[in-house]
C-alpha cells in the first residue's frame, strides 16, 4: 500500500536518506528502528508528504505523491493520522477538544458525530474520565494516549508514531505500546512506527525496517531481526530478552 523506492534527502551538505527503499504492507505495524540521526523522523515526513525528497519515489495506493503540488497532496495527507514527538496537544484545549480537532477542522462534521467518535476514541485510551482536563494536568503518559487517540480519530487508513515512547519510564512505555495495538485492533490502522525503542518495537511489530548510513539496511519480522547474524544489528537490538 506504501512503496518507498530509492528515496534520497540531503540537508545542505548532510546526506541523511541515500536511497531507502521498503514497502509497507496492508494492515501491518511496521517499526523502523535506527540510531539517533538515522533518518527516521524525516522518512516519516516524506511516506505522509509533508517533506520532499531529493530524488527517489513514495508511493501510496498507487499514486507517487512526490510528483503531486500541494494541494493534489492535501487527499493523500488526510489518510495519515501522525503522533508527533512531543504530543503536539494545545494546552489551552481540553482532552475531548484535542481529540476532536481533526475531525472539526479537517473533516467538519456535525457535533453528535465528533462526540460519538471522540469518546469511543477515549473509551480504548482508558481516557472517558479525563475528557475535560487540560493537557498540563495529565501524567505524560496520558498525554501520549491523548495523542495516539487524536491521530486515530479521523479514522484514517494508516497511523505514523513518531518516537512514541520517547521520555517515558519503561512502565509508561510498555503503557503506549499497549495502546498502539489496541488502537491498531479497533481502527484495523496500518501503522508506522519510528523509534530506537527495542523493547516497544519488540512487543508492536510485525515487520521491522532497520535504518543505517541512510539505506535500509535491515529488515524482517522481530524474530527474523532477533536472529541474524549481523553484528551491527545485533549490537543494536542486545539487551531486549524476548518475543512477542
Amino acid at each position: 500500500m506504501i512503496q518507498v523506492r530509492n528515496l534520497r534527502k540531503s540537508f545542505g551538505g548532510d546526506i541523511v536518506l541515500r536511497g531507502v527503499n521498503l514497502d509497507v504492507r496492508d494492515a501491518e505495524t511496521l517499526v523502523i528502528i535506527g540510531d539517533s540521526g538515522s533518518g527516521k523522523s524525516v522518512l516519516l515526513k516524506h511516506l505522509c508528504g509533508l517533506m520532499k525528497p531529493d530524488s527517489g519515489q513514495v508511493i501510496v495506493d498507487g499514486t507517487d505523491i512526490v510528483t503531486l503540488s500541494e494541494e493534489q497532496l492535501t487527499p493523500i495527507r488526510m489518510k495519515f493520522g501522525v503522533e508527533f514527538q512531543g504530543t503536539a496537544l494545545f494546552d489551552s484545549m481540553t482532552v475531548f477538544d484535542n481529540v476532536a480537532f481533526p475531525l472539526r477542522e479537517r473533516l467538519q462534521l456535525p457535533e453528535p458525530e465528533i462526540e460519538k467518535r471522540v469518546d469511543r476514541a477515549l473509551a480504548v485510551m482508558e481516557l472517558l474520565g479525563a475528557k475535560d482536563k487540560k493537557p498540563a494536568e495529565l501524567s505524560g503518559g496520558m498525554q501520549r494516549r491523548v495523542a495516539l487517540a487524536r491521530a486515530c480519530v479521523p479514522l484514517p487508513p494508516y497511523v505514523v508514531y513518531d518516537d512514541p515512547t520517547a521520555g517515558l519510564d519503561p512502565i509508561l512505555a510498555k503503557e503506549i505500546c499497549r495502546y498502539i495495538l489496541e488502537m491498531r485492533n479497533s481502527y484495523h490502522t496500518t501503522n508506522i512506527v519510528a523509534t530506537y525503542d527495542m523493547t516497544c518495537a519488540a512487543s508492536v511489530a510485525d515487520r521491522i525496517a532497520m535504518l543505517h548510513e541512510g539505506v535500509t539496511y535491515a529488515m524482517g519480522t522481530p524474530k527474523q531481526i532477533w536472529a541474524t547474524s549481523d553484528p551491527f544489528v545485533r549490537k543494536f537490538v542486545a539487551g531486549v530478552a524476548s518475543l512477542r
